[in-house]
């Protein structure tokens, strides 16, 4: 079972001692952290994603991109490694400045390679599962069973990160903001929270249903997404701002790994982690490859049918009526971008998919793009198939190359 997550350092509650049980638990000390803090800065496309979301500043330092090799990163600390199929797991923990320590993997060959290799932040979806995060994709020794049901349902019961970090790249798998060891603690649960849940533990009832703490937890946190919404809204930010704000961090850790080369990084995920690294494409100037898998639509097929499918991680307000996803997946046109969907995928479309594969197309078709577009409509649904790992494992390789030999960009 992945250990309980360390407390904060420093003060855990902002604000006075009240009666009434905290909306924000573990994060008492958000609203300090964030009071005053600049949104993030940088070039054009940067700036106006960042601006959108509200992105904060990381206190580990400025954007990590190409200017940024200096910049301070969290401490970071090992917790546990082992070996499994070829493949050396390093389980390690930091901080961000609030709430709970960030906990994530890093895999990589077992075997020394003679040159720094290329790097892949692998992004886990939301799945209405905030009980776990990344160790949905990680082979751990003792995995838990909402990791092995997610497996199985969603990733045809394998352990992405150890299929990429196999293929010759090293892979930072973490917990983002909400989910696994940054996930909020809701016991007690919030004032808000408690009539939908008793309706929940009542219907499971009725139904014959025995859920496990982690199952139960997960209906909690549906809930309380809206809260995390309000309250990020309220401090000027928003809840996919505070996600980006932790994949940031994890790019700039990836980059400081002693063995990857902090040029050929890339960002790989699936449904709601694709969207992640869609956005990242726009926050990292010099990112050299994003896989969005699962996530890519035109805004207008998402209404009136089918924005109701998706969480606060897409539906920021006023950011996809200004930016559509394919916008912000391609507005740099300076990078490698796989757009993977399937063709029976429910939270999608089928003409949403297509318009926006074809708007990705033109975008990539402009004057001074340097950067490379595949697009593909695989068969299937929702789920990321051990077909389409296949072919992202097959792209990462063309577009990084793997044991230190990367190749140039082009078009």
């Amino acid at each position: 079972m992945t250990p309980r997550p360390l407390p904060s350092p420093g003060a855990r509650r902002a604000a006075e001692p009240t009666d009434r049980p905290s909306a924000l638990g573990g994060y008492e000390d958000w609203p300090a952290w964030q009071r005053d803090r600049p949104t993030l800065d940088g070039d054009d496309v940067s700036r106006a994603v960042g601006g959108a979301l509200g992105v904060p500043v990381p206190d580990a330092g400025a954007l990590p991109g190409a200017g940024a090799g200096a910049a301070t990163v969290p401490a970071v600390r090992t917790l546990d490694r082992w070996e499994t199929d070829g493949v050396a797991v390093e389980h390690v923990e930091w901080w961000v400045g609030f709430g709970p320590a960030t906990r994530a993997w890093v895999l990589r060959p077992a075997a020394p390679a003679a040159h720094r290799l290329p790097g892949v932040l692998l992004l886990h979806c939301h799945a209405g599962v905030k009980s776990i995060g990344a160790e949905r994709m990680v082979p751990t020794p003792a995995p838990t069973a909402v990791a092995r049901r997610l497996r199985r349902d969603l990733y045809e019961g394998r352990a992405l990160a150890h299929e990429i970090a196999r293929a010759g790249f090293v892979v930072l798998a973490h917990d983002t903001f909400g989910w696994g060891s940054r996930r909020f603690h809701l016991d007690p649960l919030p004032l808000s929270l408690r009539e939908p849940v008793r309706h929940a533990q009542a219907a499971w009832a009725a139904d014959g249903l025995d859920p496990d703490a982690d199952e139960r937890y997960d209906a909690a946190a549906g809930l309380h997404e809206h809260v995390v919404a309000k309250t990020a809204g309220t401090l000027g930010t928003s809840f996919a701002g505070m996600v980006a704000h932790d994949d940031l961090v994890a790019t700039a850790v990836l980059r400081s790994l002693p063995d990857v080369d902090p040029t050929g990084t890339a960002a790989v995920g699936f449904s709601g982690g694709g969207g992640r690294a869609a956005t990242l494409a726009s926050l990292v100037p010099d990112l050299r490859a994003a896989g969005v898998v699962g996530m890519m639509t035109t805004t207008d097929a998402l209404l009136p049918a089918y924005a109701d499918a998706h969480s606060w991680l897409l539906t920021t307000p006023g950011l996809l009526g200004r930016r559509g996803l394919p916008e912000i997946a391609a507005a740099r046109r300076t990078h490698h971008l796989l757009a993977l969907s399937f063709r029976d995928d429910a939270l999608f479309p089928p003409h949403g998919v297509d318009a926006a594969h074809q708007e990705l197309g033109a975008r990539f078709g402009q004057p001074a793009t340097t950067g490379s577009l595949e697009g593909v409509v695989h068969p299937g649904g929702h789920v990321f198939s051990a077909s389409a790992q296949a072919l992202v494992v097959d792209w990462l390789q063309r577009r990084l190359g793997s044991g230190g030999a990367l190749p140039a960009v082009a078009g």
